[in-house]
């Protein structure tokens, strides 16, 4: 059987979560010997009958932290150890909880909001704790909006899950609770939810480190901070940096005289070559982004155009909005 259960405002101070957010206590499912070692606090609003999950649209401040329409709803999640948000719960503390997808180990679907949630769950949740309602403070889960792509935005999805291990009573074993939700970001109908001059502010360059940086090249085991994969970092903040003028560590194209952005040359663009896939041999690597399908072909046009008009760290390159 699955719970919700409305916070009352003493327990939305004490967890921390902005008053301007709707948040609901959500168990995890199960029977109540595990129902109660470990509950989500999320804006869940979906469905309306019985909230299990989150479905917000971007700007909404019901729901979206930030309360901007900028292709992104920011979700305040929180965690708490033995609860008592129903009479019946039996619990014999918490040993451990492991947040999926937290490790920057080469995992393709590692997520840097998920560590920092399973970071506040180390520091904040004691282990083999039997105190009741142990929470974390809010962790902020990003959720974009899919797009936009040819003038069409869609809704965006993570799903966060949680594997907490009770602590075993003696001569017994340890019980199990699997908890889930899913977080859902749909695009703004108005006020500009699908133009990319309203979701990227900054220009042509910030569409590229959100819609492709972002999403398909700073992930784990490959161009991020712990990676670090071909000498370089695309997250944002070091991404143009790391690219523009910069020559590659790859000797072959090292040796033809490219730069892995040459501003205002496309055919001496390292880049443009691995997202094509037009290399010369393999001695010049894969097609990036390695092991997914190609890129879509509008975002490396996008690409293409940047490169071609200088590579501009802001402000809009015609044909790229």
């Amino acid at each position: 059987m699955r719970h919700s259960l409305i916070l009352v405002p003493a327990l939305l101070a004490w967890v921390g979560i902005a008053a301007a957010v709707d948040t609901v206590l959500v168990g995890g499912g199960g029977g109540i010997a595990t129902e109660c070692l470990t509950v989500f606090v999320a804006p869940a609003n979906y469905r309306p009958e019985k909230p299990r999950h989150v479905l917000c649209t971007d700007g909404d401040p019901t729901c979206d932290a930030d309360g901007v329409v900028n292709g992104v709803c920011e979700f305040p999640v929180s965690v708490c150890a033995n609860s008592t948000f129903d009479a019946r719960c039996v619990y014999t503390g918490v040993h451990a909880v492991e947040v999926d997808h937290a490790a920057d180990d080469g995992d393709p679907k590692f997520d840097p909001d998920f560590q920092a949630l399973q970071a506040r769950i180390d520091s904040q949740i004691p282990e083999d704790t039997t105190d009741p309602d142990v929470c974390t403070a809010d962790s902020t889960i990003r959720v974009p909006i899919t797009g936009p792509l040819g003038g069409i935005c869609k809704r965006g999805a993570k799903k966060l899950r949680i594997r907490t291990t009770s602590t075993p009573p003696p001569m017994s074993t340890p019980k199990i609770d699997k908890d889930k939700i899913k977080l859902m970001c749909e695009p703004a109908l108005m006020s500009g939810g699908c133009d990319p001059q309203t979701l990227f502010p900054g220009g042509t360059f910030e569409r590229i480190q959100r819609q492709v940086f972002n999403q398909s090249c700073a992930v784990s085991g490959c161009h991020d901070s712990q990676s670090f994969a071909g000498g370089m970092t695309l997250e944002e903040g070091t991404a143009y940096g790391s690219l523009v003028d910069v020559s590659p560590v790859n000797l072959a194209a090292f040796n033809a005289g490219w730069k892995r952005v040459a501003s205002g040359d496309t055919d001496a663009s390292f880049i443009l070559h691995k997202l094509d896939g037009d290399l010369p041999d393999v001695s010049y690597g894969e097609r990036m982004p390695r092991g997914k399908p190609k890129l879509d072909q509008l975002l490396i046009d996008i690409i293409d155009l940047w490169i071609a008009a200088g590579a501009p760290a802001s402000g809009w390159v015609p044909g790229t909005d």
